[in-house]
């Protein structure tokens, strides 16, 4: 245990700094994983390529901590630290607040500005899968392409447009970092 710590607790490091952007939270996901590799320690012998198996327990636990925070957040934002919230207190609401429908529109708002700094071979490939619902077959007809460019039109305009609002104050508490 001793000799993996050794070996790959930089690269751990350095991949919880890369998907937190905070060092303080980065050391406390990787004091996470490396309990999660105590806890399976009897599965190391097992395991095939240990680095891609560390990745993965890292990446899983970075997800988990992430979506934890979030239905916190969506339940707990504005309460004072300590309150005892009644589980009943939890339940959400049948109807959209305003507050809800504010932001939604303004991060809406916020994305459509991003999109539209997009070049305009990335901008127009997102908006015709992901705003008028095009299919991979009919993008490709109507741009003149093959699937396989209009696939990589959108990886490739999703990574752009995640870095964009990754580099953005504004609109970076939104964006998952997987």
């Amino acid at each position: 245990m001793e000799n993996l710590y050794t070996e790959y607790n930089r690269y751990i490091y350095h991949l919880c700094l890369k998907l937190t952007r905070n060092k303080a939270e980065a050391e406390d996901l990787m004091q996470e994983v490396w309990l999660k590799v105590v806890r399976y320690e009897s599965s190391i012998a097992e395991v095939d390529h240990v680095k891609a198996w560390l990745t993965t327990i890292c990446m899983n636990t970075f997800r988990d901590r992430y979506r934890k925070n979030v239905r916190r957040s969506k339940h707990m934002i504005q309460q004072p630290e300590g309150l005892d919230v009644s589980l009943l207190d939890l339940i959400a609401s049948d109807s959209t607040s305003i507050a809800e429908l504010l932001e939604k529109q303004d991060v809406s708002t916020m994305i459509r500005h991003k999109i539209s700094e997009l070049d305009a071979i990335y901008r127009t490939t997102i908006l015709y899968f992901y705003v008028h619902q095009y299919s991979l077959i009919e993008i490709a007809d109507v741009m003149k392409v093959s699937i396989g460019t209009v696939k990589s039109r959108l990886f490739r305009g999703k990574q752009r447009l995640k870095d964009m609002l990754m580099d953005d104050d504004r609109t970076r508490e939104y964006v998952v970092a997987i």
